[in-house]
């Protein structure tokens, strides 16, 4: 392990940094910024799989599950890091409502976990789930923007953030269910220069995955577009109990 410079240290000590799941003091300020009971409560999604929407099973060998088996989905793949309970819902839930951008270090040194980002394909565009103006006004950030500069830097010069554009303010998905998720966004997304989508993979980034009603209504407006390939990458997953092995 490298051993800190002394402005490392120094900052450290003027500035102790804390866990951002439990709040506990830590000795250095180095990503991930949590502490050891904290990382040992991350539960990763790894194989066994879906080998399409990425849904965890608990044994046997990567296949498709129910709804990617009747076709339910528009994307090709897609896969999330993390189960979606705490400390990494605690990151996600204070970087989407509290703005607090300092966790992005820490979900970038977790996206390196395993070779969790060799699952994709190199895209021709990367592209965040885009906000409605009204409330990216209220909120002042896109946090799947945020994610998509911070944690997949090496695909920074695809990124084209207005390309996929959000012209209808829903209700929150947190707010609803099934049909009525799918109903929320139905027509919801646009994109901006449909020509360029032609032809392309993409790289779509969120946040959680909890239906995937919003990647998949996405999805559809840039299938229709043309694109090749479609894969979505979230930081987490929410999972029903039980469901996680």
């Amino acid at each position: 392990m490298r051993m800190p410079t002394f402005a490392e240290a120094l900052k450290d000590l003027l500035f102790p940094p804390h866990c951002l799941g439990c709040g506990l003091r830590l000795t250095i300020s180095r990503a991930p910024l949590l502490c050891p009971q904290c990382i040992t409560g991350l539960r990763f999604l790894q194989s066994p799989l879906c080998s399409c929407c990425g849904l965890p099973f608990a044994t046997g060998a990567d296949h498709l599950c129910g709804d990617c088996l009747a076709g339910r989905h528009a994307f090709d793949l897609a896969r999330s890091l993390l189960q979606y309970r705490s400390p990494a819902s605690d990151l996600i839930l204070a970087l989407k409502f509290t703005g607090t951008l300092n966790g992005l270090a820490t979900l970038r040194a977790l996206f390196a976990h395993k070779g969790f980002l060799a699952s994709f394909s190199q895209p021709d565009l990367l592209l965040p789930v885009p906000l409605h103006n009204g409330r990216l006004r209220t909120r002042g950030f896109n946090q799947a923007l945020a994610i998509a500069k911070e944690c997949l830097p090496q695909w920074r010069d695809r990124l084209a953030p207005d390309l996929l554009r959000r012209h209808r303010l829903a209700t929150p998905q947190a707010l609803l269910s099934g049909k009525k998720r799918r109903a929320n966004l139905h027509n919801a997304f646009s994109l901006a220069h449909p020509d360029r989508v032609a032809g392309a993979k993409i790289l779509l980034v969120d946040d959680v995955y909890t239906t995937g009603t919003t990647v998949d209504e996405c999805s559809r407006v840039l299938r229709k577009a043309g694109a090749e390939r479609i894969e979505v990458v979230t930081v987490a997953r929410s999972l029903a109990p039980g469901v996680f092995p």
